[in-house]
């Protein structure tokens, strides 16, 4: 088959996927930019007046925004390198051969697999100072001397959110980690304990950059997923205290649905949108150059 079939016959395989991204993309940008027009009465009948700009112009006057974005840019900076630091952990742990290790792959996948608003309400009451088993454990070993109320403070409530979050989404990074270990070739392990590398240096010297690739592919797809985080701090703080934990997708939320300011909702999720595809995209050049240097 020639190239010019090839690429035809590949286009339209791939029709119906790319008509329902359309529709499920187009939908909401139409949405939103009918949402930019407002009804004037003008002498002799109503007029369309076009105001998309100025929800924009405000966003970036707004300290609640800014702070929103600040609470989600250190939520997704803690969270991203606590997974990434132990999903290379556990991912070099699962790659070693011993006896059952297909049960333990399946059993580190399973908090990856549970639903976030479940997991979530979980951890809400392991953390809840009255009744949490956080609390209780730390107080039989004698590391608190009463109960902390650990999602009624503004730093506490944030670590929460990370431990949380890094509990479920960590067999994630693992398990990309795990599949790039696997096409690393054996022989190229092996030269370099023939040269005499210690592991430290085996991992430092040819795992890491070997990695390299999908260590950026897991790195973007977990700070484009932590940056819309919604749900996690919807179900455990609310966005509180004080909005401490409010993240953009949260605070977009509040404005569509609890304010019902259409205008003003759309104008945060826009934004915070085109700031997760700058993110994803230099995160994917990064990525796709290193694979071109690995190549």
């Amino acid at each position: 088959m020639s190239g010019a079939g090839l690429t035809r016959e590949r286009t339209l395989l791939l029709f119906p996927a790319l008509l329902l991204l359309a529709l499920v993309v187009a939908v909401p940008i139409l949405r939103v930019v009918q949402l930019g027009f407002h009804r004037v009465e003008l002498d002799g009948g109503i007029a369309l007046h076009w105001a998309g700009l100025e929800p924009y112009a405000r966003l970036w006057q707004d300290g609640r925004w800014w702070g929103a974005l600040r609470n989600t840019a250190v939520f997704t900076g803690a969270s991203v390198a606590l997974e990434l630091v132990l999903g290379v952990a556990v991912a070099l742990l699962l790659h070693e051969r011993f006896r059952g290790r297909g049960l333990a792959r399946a059993l580190v996948m399973v908090p990856w697999a549970l639903p976030t608003a479940i997991m979530a309400l979980a951890w809400a009451w392991i953390f809840n100072d009255a009744f949490g088993v956080l609390n209780d454990l730390l107080g039989r070993l004698g590391l608190v001397r009463g109960p902390v109320a650990w999602l009624g403070g503004p730093g506490t409530a944030m670590l929460a959110l990370v431990v949380a979050d890094v509990w479920k989404t960590t067999p994630f990074v693992a398990l990309i980690v795990l599949a790039g270990l696997q096409g690393i070739p054996e022989p190229v392990l092996e030269a370099a304990r023939v040269d005499g590398l210690s592991a430290a240096q085996r991992f430092r010297r040819v795992l890491l950059p070997l990695l390299g690739p999908s260590l950026l592919v897991a790195v973007a797809f977990r700070a484009v997923q932590a940056y819309g985080a919604f749900d996690l701090p919807y179900v455990m703080t609310g966005g509180g205290p004080g909005g401490a934990t409010e993240t953009v997708s949260l605070y977009a939320y509040r404005n569509y649905f609890r304010y019902l300011d259409f205008g003003y909702g759309s104008a945060v999720a826009v934004q915070g949108a085109l700031l997760a595809a700058l993110l994803a995209a230099a995160l994917m050049g990064l990525a796709g150059r290193r694979g071109r240097v690995r190549a």
